[in-house]
């Protein structure tokens, strides 16, 4: 029987460490698959054996403030490793832990496959060198990150991205357009807010106070809220209740919401990048700890946050940081999107985007791949 353990720490890595065990119980129904993840990945077939909700984080400053529970999580799974003998150690993004725990894998002589490996093409490229050695397999999602991995001397692959597999609307278009109450003729604005209480509590409020000012443009606009199943209910209801304008929220169905909108005011993580394949451009914003902000521009090497502009080479979607995310700024960003002279134009450069994304069958060539490295193990 072969045995696998999944880590992944956030609601992006959940979906993504469901689609692969979804995957590897298709090739070997007999695989087990354990670890950390959440919902996703439970309802795949995975025993989640560590709920990632508990060590959601946000920010530098944050996740050093944390360190004490990650290093007594990183001994939870080394104590699992020893009783349950994994024949694969496998990492789904989340990497300032992952790597971490990588190294205990490393020490019981458990292959480490990683699977959307740390950014060393933004920042800390030392990093790329330290995974090479660290790990048995790297694969890789963006073809610079490939470069990258390749140029420190690891065993890399490109293996295509995930999303094009995992982003797709699986409602009626009817069913979607009644489950975001989508009127014809009017357009439907999508507020994606985040996962985490601190991107909620950081961004949200900004959101909404850019809801009048598209109003005054726009009188016929309408807005939608989409609510991760991390975010406390109570936690979001009290913070739309400051909006000047209703907002109705939604959960679940995230892709059929996605394209059933125009467009989004968005978090900056890989939902920019999903909104993208939907067809639905993204103002992208990001408020953090200042402090954060500041360790992070120092050690930072790219032009930009959001992954359809990194894809692209250029900004094609408007990038609101610490100071410049405002209201005003926020809604210019939106009137443009829903401009009939710019609205054709934003459609096909996200398409461009995508089309850089590689071919489908990502998730199953990942799968190959980690029971390949597993089965190397027997």
């Amino acid at each position: 029987m072969t045995k696998i353990f999944i880590s992944a720490g956030e609601a992006s890595g959940d979906l993504h460490a469901a689609a692969i065990t979804k995957e590897i119980l298709a090739l070997d129904p007999s695989a087990q698959v354990f670890g950390m993840g959440g919902d996703a990945l439970r309802a795949a077939g995975g025993e989640v054996v560590f709920d990632f909700k508990q060590y959601s984080i946000m920010g530098i400053v944050e996740i050093i403030k944390a360190l004490p529970m990650f290093f007594a999580l990183r001994d939870s799974f080394r104590k699992l490793m020893v009783e349950r003998q994994p024949d694969c150690f496998v990492t789904v993004d989340y990497p300032e832990f992952n790597m971490r725990a990588a190294k205990v894998a490393k020490e019981l002589h458990i292959p480490i496959v990683s699977y959307i490996p740390p950014s060393a093409w933004a920042w800390r490229p030392g990093r790329a060198t330290m995974v090479a050695k660290l790990v048995t397999k790297v694969a890789c999602i963006y073809p610079f990150a490939y470069d990258v991995y390749k140029a420190a001397g690891a065993n890399v692959d490109f293996v295509g991205n995930p999303l094009v597999d995992i982003v797709h609307p699986s409602l009626p278009v009817a069913e979607a357009k009644a489950k975001v109450s989508k009127v014809e003729g009017r357009p439907l604005v999508l507020l994606l807010p985040g996962s985490r209480v601190k991107e909620i509590t950081n961004v949200l409020p900004i959101m909404l106070e850019a809801l009048p000012l598209i109003k005054a443009k726009l009188p016929n606009a309408d807005f939608v809220l989409q609510k991760a199943p991390t975010i406390d209910t109570e936690l979001l209801e009290s913070i739309l209740k400051t909006s000047f304008l209703p907002v109705r929220w939604v959960e679940g169905d995230n892709y059929d919401v996605m394209s059933a909108c125009d467009a989004a005011i968005a978090t900056s993580g890989t939902v920019t990048l999903e909104a993208a394949l939907c067809g639905l451009p993204s103002v992208i914003c990001y408020k953090a700890n200042g402090l954060s902000v500041a360790i992070a521009k120092k050690m930072v090497r790219v032009k930009y946050i959001g992954l359809p502009n990194l894809i692209a080479g250029k900004e094609i979607l408007p990038e609101l940081i610490q100071e410049k995310l405002t209201p005003r700024n926020i809604a210019e960003g939106v009137l443009n999107f829903l401009s009939a002279d710019k609205h054709e134009t934003i459609k096909q450069e996200l398409k461009n985007v995508v089309d850089r994304l590689g071919a489908p069958g990502a998730t199953k060539r990942v799968a190959e791949l980690i029971l390949k490295v597993a089965g190397e193990n027997k």
